[in-house]
């Protein structure tokens, strides 16, 4: 039969590229490593990694195994979680990374209700837009907004809250600019957006489902919400922005929700976890309590204007 060590040194050779990275991350001699996997082409009668001076790379059978090496060890922490679970209580750090937004609008309120509830659990959260490699980097999960599929990869995905975006502008912007009741008119208005590939185009839907795109040159450009959000609370013009993360504003006064039956995105926040490492208690528990109150927060009713 295998040995399930030799398995998980043979994937961890090939995430990272070669025996001498392999081995400065795991802290086990090269040496070692290259004998291991020796052992394990040994039992399989095939070579799965072609060694030579200048190049590193699995072969055709290698490249197949390290996909069912990948099952094999998944296979085995899940099996070790279910009696981990069943012996133990959340505890240990959980080392988390979402955007600065989600960070501020949805975990701000809910970590400390966590960590009161787990008492031995810690948690190293890192608030960045960069989209970080979690594996490489050593993190356990990772909270991501969305709008399209995330793309396939070896992570587990887990949906967690439905995020949608609206139309904000200030009162003041509205007073002067005028109201706008048809989303095809927000062409001639000053527009607020994010950064990012397609801002020259709002695709809007309406309450019977209808899609509308709207083009549109906006004034402002950023990849910080907060920072669209303060610009049309500075009577700037007009932005699109989760609804949630607007909520304080509408109540005091500052923004204004325009053509409330319009959804100008139909966002999603997703829980993104390496599952090869298996889940430990503490992160589960972390994940099921973000996914039955992170809704909560993102919750958002559209609403006219009185």
């Amino acid at each position: 039969m295998l040995e399930l060590k030799d398995v998980y040194f043979f994937v961890q050779v090939v995430d990272r590229g070669g025996f001498t990275s392999a081995g400065r991350s795991l802290r086990v001699p090269k040496s070692t490593l290259s004998h291991r996997v020796r052992e394990l082409e040994s039992m399989l009668g095939v070579r799965l990694i072609n060694r030579t001076s200048r190049q590193f790379g699995t072969t055709d059978v290698g490249a197949e195994f390290y996909h069912y090496a990948l099952q094999i060890l998944q296979s085995a922490d899940i099996a070790e979680e279910f009696v981990r679970q069943r012996l133990n209580e959340p505890s240990g750090t959980v080392r988390i990374t979402t955007a600065v937004e989600i960070a501020q609008f949805a975990l701000k309120d809910l970590i400390p209700v966590f960590l009161n509830r787990y008492p031995k659990v810690r948690i190293v959260e890192i608030a960045t837009d960069r989209l970080v490699d979690m594996v490489a980097e050593g993190f356990d999960l990772a909270l991501r907004g969305h709008v399209a599929s995330l793309q396939n990869s070896t992570l587990v995905h887990r949906g967690i809250a439905s995020v949608p975006w609206y139309l904000f502008a200030s009162p003041t912007y509205l007073n002067q600019a005028g109201d706008i009741t048809d989303p095809r008119a927000l062409s001639s208005h000053s527009t607020l957006a994010m950064d990012r590939h397609g801002a020259e185009m709002w695709g809007l839907k309406g309450p019977s489902g209808h899609e509308l795109d709207v083009p549109i040159e906006p004034r402002f450009l950023s990849n910080n919400m907060i920072a669209l959000k303060e610009a049309a609370c500075a009577d700037l013009g007009v932005a699109a922005l989760p609804g949630y993360m607007c909520r304080q504003e509408i109540e005091d006064g500052r923004l204004r929700q325009i053509l409330p039956g319009w959804m100008a995105a139909d966002a999603r926040m997703s829980a993104l976890m390496p599952y090869r490492n298996g889940l430990l208690p503490a992160v589960r528990a972390l994940v099921d309590f973000l996914a039955m109150e992170v809704p909560k927060v993102t919750a958002f009713t559209p609403r006219a204007h009185d």
